[in-house]
């Protein structure tokens, strides 16, 4: 990474990056972490140390953004300029992430992946390639695009306000045209699963609902509501407050 990382090996599922203390914490290699997926996890967590600012994530969190989306756009930068900058990393990346599909880490095993919301089909997307055949509209081809593009923290945090907006809006269109089918079918049968099962909060305060794919931050806030933004983390378990999952 350029520069003299504390590297640890420890009993987790997947590792981890404290961007403000520059501790790199890895899975301990065994017969459960092939040589590609320790490539993939090692590859992904110098990223953060190379290009995740810390100063930059407390300012998004002090915007109250919201943090799936913050963590998702990011993954893709990082993951992007990992590749360019070591390119026999894209193999690795390309088989790691296949091995994860495989184990149903990110659980969308059996699921119509075009179901997900915008979100998570961006995360799919960015991380496996087109081969997954997820489809975008015109709209959201264009933010995928704004995202392919970032080039630093501030342009992550400004996609993330679009795509947010974006899914704030087919979220109201949607309930809109529930309620008008209501009054004319004369029922309460608007089903707003799709939305609900991501958002369930207010998006407008940078609060998340379902993550399946990606989570920034604890579940819990500290005791003074402020969060400790050290741990970039590649996940799929409990995190403190003090860590965030990257994917």
């Amino acid at each position: 990474a350029t520069e003299n990382l504390t590297i640890e090996q420890r009993n987790v599922p997947t590792a981890a990056f404290d961007v403000k203390n520059r501790v790199l914490v890895v899975p301990t290699l065994d017969k459960n972490i092939s040589g590609q997926l320790y490539d993939l996890f090692m590859g992904h967590e110098v990223g953060h140390a190379l290009w995740t600012p810390v100063e930059g994530v407390e300012k998004a969190l002090e915007q109250k953004l919201n943090r799936a989306a913050l963590n998702i756009i990011e993954d893709a930068r990082i993951e992007r300029k990992i590749k360019t900058k070591y390119p026999g990393l894209r193999n690795s990346f390309l088989k790691g992430y296949k091995e994860l599909l495989d184990r149903d880490f990110f659980g969308t095993k059996g699921k119509d992946l075009q179901s997900f919301n915008f979100l998570d089909r961006i995360n799919l997307h960015t991380k496996h390639g087109v081969h997954l055949g997820i489809k975008f509209n015109t709209v959201e081809r264009a933010l995928l695009a704004e995202v392919d593009s970032t080039e630093t923290y501030d342009d992550v945090i400004e996609v993330s306000k679009k795509i947010i907006a974006y899914m704030q809006e087919e979220k109201q269109k949607k309930m809109e045209s529930a309620d008008f089918e209501e009054d004319e079918e004369g029922d309460s049968s608007g089903n707003y699963a799709d939305f609900d099962e991501w958002d369930n909060s207010d998006l407008e305060e940078g609060e998340e609902g379902r993550q399946t794919e990606a989570e920034f931050g604890g579940d819990e806030e500290t005791e003074d509501d402020e969060m400790d933004t050290s741990y970039y983390e590649a996940g799929g378990y409990e995190v403190g407050d003090d860590e965030i999952r990257s994917f």
